[in-house]
């Protein structure tokens, strides 16, 4: 088995894959002031939970965006499960050709998620992650990545409405019966959810145009879920995508 981890700014995800089929998937959060020894007593109640022994497993494979953690996590893995990990970073083959100004500036994140999006889809891509960041990265058909945006993540937005001004408070993310809010919790709902749709539509219409062409609309993140009866656009729905891509890179590179 491959144990492959994802670490962003918000959660961690762990995903065990049996060859090409995820066999569990958990998140937890992030916490750069864990120890590793911490981290190892989380791994080993999931694997339980699981019924997998750590002697199942036979690598590991790890993107982060938390450079603070690549070594916490590192550790986490040479003690547990007594071996060095594979770890996307500048240098490692990817599949797809980086046609950004400075391609090490792009995040592990959205790599991997590129890797998945282009093997998987095999046209045009627009990927939607809304994670802590809401990011569009666009895979042309031959396997280019384009570049994207960056936009605040949905929650990061939501807790700037809820902790600055002194007389909102927070309110249940769910999209409300209409836009104009007739109180203020129907207001920020409206605000937040509908704004946000509003936000992946035309981002995704201006990118289209710009590649002058049609593109499939993948969209991954733990907040995509927000959105997607709000909006027509996305086409596909993939949350384990940077897992996938992440085995994907393994492979690529391990060969």
């Amino acid at each position: 088995m491959l144990l492959a981890v994802g670490i962003g700014n918000t959660s961690i995800k762990l995903g065990l894959f049996d060859g090409d089929k995820l066999h569990a998937d958990w998140h937890i959060a992030t916490d750069m002031q864990r120890l590793p020894d911490e981290y190892i007593v989380t791994l080993d109640s999931l694997l339980r939970q699981a019924s997998v022994s750590p002697h199942d497993i036979s690598d590991a494979a790890m993107w982060c965006t938390v450079p603070a953690l690549i070594h916490t996590f590192g550790d986490v893995i040479r003690k547990y499960l007594k071996f060095e990990p594979f770890i996307v970073a500048a240098g490692i083959k990817t599949g797809v050709r980086i046609r950004m100004d400075n391609p090490r500036e792009v995040g592990a994140d959205r790599i991997v998620n590129a890797v998945a999006a282009h093997a998987l889809y095999k046209d045009n891509v627009i990927i939607v992650d809304m994670g802590t960041a809401t990011t569009f990265d666009t895979v042309s058909c031959d396997g280019e990545y384009l570049g994207g945006a960056i936009a605040p993540g949905i929650m990061m937005a939501a807790e700037a409405l809820f902790t600055r001004p002194a007389q909102l408070y927070r309110v249940q993310l769910s999209a409300p019966q209409k836009a104009i809010g007739s109180n203020t919790i129907a207001a920020m709902q409206s605000g937040i959810i509908f704004g946000y749709t509003s936000l992946v539509e035309g981002m995704v219409a201006r990118i289209k145009r710009e590649l002058a062409g049609n593109a499939i609309v993948v969209a991954t993140g733990g907040y995509s879920s927000l959105i997607l009866g709000e909006t027509k656009v996305i086409d596909a729905v993939n949350p384990d995508l940077s897992l996938i891509g992440l085995k994907m890179l393994y492979q690529l590179n391990k060969n």
